[in-house]
C-alpha cells in the first residue's frame, strides 16, 4: 500500500545537567571546585534515502527521540554529548508544522538533511561559576530540555513523467506495458487508488513514469482523489495526457481534456505550464479511428501534439514513447541551476512561534510579587536554594537583569514576599 501523509512526533535529548563537584586529593585539604559540564542532547535529523519510496514505515512507528547528553563529572570532565537520532525519508517528503501547517523544508536530493528537533544544550558545572568573590560555588545548571514538535511529513512522487487522465481511460495498462510495474488493472473507475511507479527502459534516455489516479472534477477542492492526484504531479517534468477515444465511456475525450485541464489550473497555475503530450487511447476498438482524428485536428489547431495509440495492442506506443523522451531532453536542458536540489544540504528547521518573555513581575491575590520568564527559569535551573553562595549569585542575576530595579519602581518594601517558580523569598533593601 503507497502511504503518502504521516504525523510524527519528534524530540531532540536533553541536555546532561552540569555537576556540582571539589577536587579531594591528599595534601589539598581545601580543593576548588571541579565539576564538569553537561553533554549536549542529540538533534533528530531526516535525511534523504532514494531507496525508500512510501512513508509506511511511520504508520508503525510515529515517536522519534533522540539520546540525552551524559551528566558532567568531577575534574572538570564533561559529559558525552547525545547521538543524533538520524531518520531516513523518500526523496519527494515535505516537512510541515502539525500545529501550525507552516512549510518547513522539501527534501528531494539524495543526503540533503533537515534538523527537526535540537538537542537541548547541557548545563555548566560549579567550575564554571567560580569567581574572586565566590571561590566554592555550591551549585551547577541543569541541562536544557531538548525542542519536541508534531510534523506532518508529506510525500510528492519524485517521477520524471507523469500520466494523467480521467479514470479508466487506460493509464496503467500503458505502465505495465512501457515498465515492468504491475498495477491493478479493471474496467471499472478508480482501479488506481495510490500512484505507481515505473521505469522505462531506454538505455542512457530512462526515465520515471508514474501512472497517477484519476482525476474528476471538483479535484482542486479534494473531491475524490482529488488532492492526492494532484500532489504527485506538481513534481513531475512532463505529463502524457491519456485520452479515451473508443465511444465506449459515453464521454467526449475533448471535454475530459478541457475538464483534466481545468482542474490543474485552479489547483496551481503551475502545473498548467508543463509541457503535455496528448495519448489517444484504444484505437484497438472499432470506430475509435473516426473520434481519433477529430481529437487530434481540434487540440492541433491549440497546439497540441496528439498521438494515437493502443495500450491493449502496443500500437503507437514506441513513437509515443520517443516523443516523451524528446521533449523530456529539453525539460531538462532548460531546468535553471539554480531549482537543482542541493545533494548533502543540511536544513536547520526553524519553528515561528510566540516566544516567552525574558522576564514578567505582576502582584498575585496574596499580594506576593511573582517574577516569572524565560530568563527566570534558566537561572533557577542553577541555583541551590540551601546554599548561601548560590542565593548570592541569584540576586546578582536579578540586579543585573534590571528585575530588581523594577521591583522597587513597583514600589516593593522591606518584609515583602517575593515569588519565584515554587521558591518564596523576603525582600530586604
Amino acid at each position: 500500500m503507497f502511504v503518502d501523509v504521516a504525523e510524527i512526533f519528534v524530540k531532540g535529548g536533553n541536555g546532561g545537567n552540569g555537576v556540582i563537584s571539589f577536587r579531594r586529593e591528599k595534601y589539598v585539604p581545601m580543593g576548588g571546585p571541579d565539576g564538569g559540564d553537561g553533554g549536549k542532547g542529540g538533534d533528530v535529523i531526516l535525511e534523504v534515502d532514494p531507496g525508500l519510496r512510501t512513508l509506511m514505515d511511520f504508520r508503525y512507528k510515529r515517536k522519534y527521540v533522540a539520546q540525552n547528553g551524559e551528566h558532567g563529572k568531577g575534574k572538570n570532565m564533561t559529559g558525552k554529548n547525545g547521538e543524533d537520532l538520524i531518520v531516513k525519508v523518500p526523496p519527494g517528503t515535505i516537512i510541515k508544522d502539525a500545529e501550525t501547517g507552516e512549510v518547513l523544508a522539501d527534501l528531494v536530493a539524495e543526503g540533503q538533511r533537515a534538523i527537526v528537533a535540537k538537542g537541548g544544550r547541557g548545563g555548566r558545572g560549579n567550575a564554571r561559576f567560580a569567581s574572586a568573590t565566590m571561590k566554592a560555588p555550591r551549585f551547577a545548571e541543569s541541562g536544557q530540555p531538548g525542542e519536541e514538535h508534531r510534523l506532518i511529513l508529506e510525500l510528492k512522487l519524485l517521477a520524471d513523467v507523469g500520466l494523467l487522465g480521467f479514470p479508466n481511460v487506460g493509464k496503467s495498462t500503458i505502465l505495465s506495458v512501457v515498465t515492468a510495474a504491475r498495477p491493478k488493472i479493471a474496467d471499472y473507475p478508480f482501479t488506481t487508488l495510490t500512484p505507481n511507479l515505473g521505469v522505462v527502459d531506454r538505455g542512457e534516455d530512462s526515465f520515471v513514469i508514474a501512472d497517477i489516479p484519476g482525476l474528476i472534477e471538483g479535484a482542486h477542492e479534494g473531491v475524490g482523489l482529488g488532492h492526492e492526484f494532484l500532489r504527485h504531479i506538481e513534481r513531475t517534468k512532463v505529463l502524457v495526457h491519456v485520452l479515451d477515444v473508443s465511444g465506449l465511456s459515453g464521454r467526449d475525450p475533448v471535454e475530459d481534456f478541457d475538464k483534466v485541464n481545468e482542474e490543474l489550473a485552479l489547483y496551481s497555475q503551475k502545473l498548467m505550464e508543463k509541457k503535455q503530450i496528448i495519448a489517444a487511447n484504444k484505437l484497438d476498438v472499432t470506430g475509435a479511428d473516426k473520434v481519433y482524428e477529430r481529437v487530434k485536428r481540434e487540440l492541433g489547431l491549440r497546439g497540441y501534439e496528439v498521438y494515437g495509440i493502443s495500450a491493449a495492442t502496443g500500437m503507437g506506443i514506441n513513437k509515443l514513447m520517443d516523443k516523451v523522451v524528446e521533449v523530456l531532453k529539453e525539460e531538462i536542458k532548460t531546468e535553471h541551476k539554480e531549482d537543482a536540489p542541493i545533494v548533502n544540504q543540511v536544513i536547520e528547521v526553524v519553528y515561528k512561534k510566540k516566544e516567552r518573555p525574558e522576564y514578567e513581575i505582576h502582584r498575585d491575590e496574596e499580594g506576593r510579587y511573582v517574577i516569572e520568564g524565560a530568563f527566570v527559569d534558566r537561572v533557577m535551573s542553577r541555583v541551590n536554594t540551601q546554599d548561601i553562595d548560590s542565593i548570592r549569585y541569584l540576586q546578582a542575576s536579578l540586579q543585573r537583569k534590571g528585575i530588581m530595579d523594577e521591583l522597587l519602581n513597583m514600589g516593593i518594601k522591606d518584609g515583602d514576599i517575593v515569588k519565584i517558580k515554587e521558591y518564596e523569598f523576603e525582600y530586604r533593601a
